[in-house]
């Protein structure tokens, strides 16, 4: 068994679009450590992110932030441990352009 360490994902998305950002590939376990949240834009957005085990559909009980508010030209980082088996889905979406998302952790195989 091996542990890759690296990004996970770097995305920016369409404003109110959500967007499958990282999916567990099968045969592995993924930890991920950390995400950042940059809002690059002049504007105020807000952003939601959310987990779906095994890549089901999207429910309220899946998310790890809803509706947070990312204040003009500032960074949110979460550290958040989240263990992931193969084919979970991280998902994200924010109310305007300009957010970039990053996603970092462990592949384990």
């Amino acid at each position: 068994m091996g542990t890759i360490y690296k990004v996970l994902a770097q995305s920016n998305p369409s404003a109110n679009t959500s967007t499958t950002i990282y999916t567990v590939p099968s045969s592995t376990n993924t930890v991920v450590s950390t995400m950042t949240i940059c809002n690059t834009s002049a504007a105020n957005v807000s952003v939601n992110v959310a987990v779906q085990p095994a890549g089901g559909s999207l429910t309220s009980a899946m998310y790890v932030i809803n509706g947070t508010n990312i204040v003009s030209h500032d960074t949110m980082f979460l550290t958040l441990g989240i263990t992931l088996a193969q084919t979970d889905v991280v998902s994200v979406t924010a109310n305007a352009t300009g957010v970039a998302f990053g996603l970092f952790g462990s592949e384990i195989s």
